[in-house]
């Protein structure tokens, strides 16, 4: 079980050699085989509460990144951070909380999440304190309103990219992290029904890539829609090359498997792979901005061949998988139709996004309608988990759609408050110098002021995974495979294994970083 099945599995076990006794070698490599798959079975999930709790995490560690670089610039201290102590700060206030939130900090998150957003507070009104005594004091309402007219200026929207680049962290986090014990069982995946960290990340992985496909950036289309669909399916090869290695990896490695994630030949590489091919089948034959009424179609139409048909019976109980193709990959066959349903969303919403905005109230607006879209998915989810059935990844069930939307809608709508609450830090203070966040628009901002800004990006984590996502995912698969041979991940103190995951999420941190810092992007397709 990984978080978006993205666990290559380059991860064969290698058990001391023993020549004298082949055959206790080969029970004992069973047994430890049979240990490790029940470790990730039969799971049944947290609560929604505890999902939407992480969501306050990475917003407040952002507030107290641009806060620390803020005061540093106010103390007399000279921006941007040479490259080493900039790749240490944005690891150590983006990535390590990730870590110890989803390992030996989980059973505190509430605790971790009120303490930094105390200390937030108090950085705020220290900075808003300095300004006062430092510059005329003008009245509160002149100040919002100020700040409400303001206007900025961006290339990308700040908080998308950061969503997607979170979505990747935490994925790689995860699918190395699951393999040890101190990773809380309620996070991983669950069986059949349930809602797992990991179960809403595959979700969200899905809608993440819609964000910023093609459709949801209005990107011209060069040539006809069917040239465009022919280029979106060769578009797709890396993604079913790393679901045939991964395939070819487990079958020759004999490595634990739990077929009932996605079924015997299945993983999710493939499931990405035909959802965008088909995605771009839809949308080129109906207007994109009706991409929500597809979604609200697919999705309620699965569900009614779910509930009318005897296709959750054989997914959920029948476990025959001699019948064909088919029925040995039933779960990743039949839940792609619920992984279009959210990537139709997905491009809706990167529609919403992606149109032209420049004064803060209307980021505001746009703020309260991402809360508000939040609030009535988890209202119809709480009428389907009544009267339907349950949130299911195991077959992307309608519930499951709506929980996926509707918590990816409530943590973008976190990020964004966190970008305008550094927005109006930065209006406070007069300092701009915080990467992969709104800039706002001065009048005398001189061409200086403008290269070390761009310098700023090209010194920022954030933007050197962004640069290349697939690389760091296929890199985190790799590394993966390789801690799994090297290191007794079952076995493992708590101690031992943070260490592991933060020596892990660094080296494939610092690679993307070099290539950023070389601004090389790495694109084979």
């Amino acid at each position: 079980m990984r978080w978006l099945d993205s666990k290559l599995n380059w991860d064969t076990e290698v058990p001391p050699l023993v020549f004298e006794a082949p055959m206790i070698f080969s029970h004992e490599m069973s047994s430890h085989r049979e240990l490790k798959e029940a470790f990730v079975s039969n799971l049944n999930g947290t609560s929604l509460g505890e999902v939407a709790l992480g969501s306050f995490l990475a917003p407040l560690c952002l507030i107290g990144r641009g806060q620390f670089l803020i005061l540093y610039h106010l103390g007399k201290g000279v921006l941007p951070l040479p490259w080493i102590p900039q790749l240490v700060l944005d690891f150590s206030m983006i990535v390590l909380p990730l870590v110890l939130s989803c390992t030996v900090l989980s059973d505190l998150l509430h605790l971790v999440i009120l303490g930094l957003a105390v200390l937030a507070g108090a950085v705020l009104f220290c900075i808003c304190h300095a300004r006062k005594s430092n510059a005329v004091v003008h009245s509160q309402d002149t100040v919002a309103k100020c700040f409400l007219q303001s206007h900025v200026h961006y290339s990308q929207v700040p908080f998308v990219t950061i969503f997607r680049v979170l979505v990747n962290v935490k994925t790689a986090i995860s699918i190395l992290a699951v393999d040890f014990s101190v990773f809380p069982r309620r996070y991983a995946k669950t069986e059949t029904y349930g809602t797992g960290v990991m179960d809403f990340g595959v979700g969200a992985y899905v809608l993440a890539n819609a964000l910023v496909c093609p459709e949801a950036r209005r990107k011209e289309v060069s040539g006809s829609k069917l040239n465009h669909v022919v280029k979106q399916l060769v578009s797709v090869w890396p993604l079913v090359a790393l679901g045939l290695v991964r395939l070819a990896s487990i079958k020759m490695s004999d490595y634990h498997e739990h077929v009932t994630e996605y079924g015997v030949h299945w993983n999710f590489f493939f499931t990405l792979a035909i959802v965008r091919v088909v995605a771009s089948v839809l949308l080129a034959l109906f207007p994109v901005h009706r991409s929500w009424l597809l979604a609200l179609l697919i999705g309620g139409l699965y569900q009614v061949m779910l509930e009318t048909s005897g296709l959750k019976h054989s997914i959920i109980h029948n476990r025959d998988r001699t019948g064909g193709f088919l029925q040995a990959n039933k779960e990743g066959v039949s839940s792609v139709v619920g992984y279009v349903a959210i990537y139709m969303a997905g491009v809706q919403i990167g529609l919403y996004l992606m149109r032209p905005r420049t004064q803060v109230k209307e980021w505001i607006r746009v703020i309260l309608n991402l809360l508000l879209g939040s609030v009535v998915l988890y209202t119809a989810l709480a009428v389907c988990q009544a009267y339907v059935e349950p949130v299911s990844r195991r077959i992307a069930n309608l519930p499951f759609c709506l929980w996926t939307i509707a918590q990816s809608l409530f943590f973008l709508t976190c990020l964004s408050t966190a970008d305008m609450v550094l927005l109006f830090i930065k209006n406070v203070s007069g300092c701009s110098w915080v990467s992969s966040s709104w800039n706002p628009i001065r009048r005398d901002a001189s061409a200086t002021e403008e290269k070390i800004k761009e310098k700023i990006e090209g010194l920022c984590l954030i933007q050197a995974v962004n640069r290349n996502q697939l690389l760091f995912f296929m890199l985190a698969n790799l590394l993966t495979g390789m801690t799994n041979v090297l290191v007794d991940t079952f076995n493992c103190s708590d101690s031992m294994s943070v260490c592991v995951l933060l020596l892990y999420m660094f080296t494939n941190s610092f690679a993307m970083y070099i290539l950023h810092l070389m601004k090389i992007t790495v694109k084979f397709w």
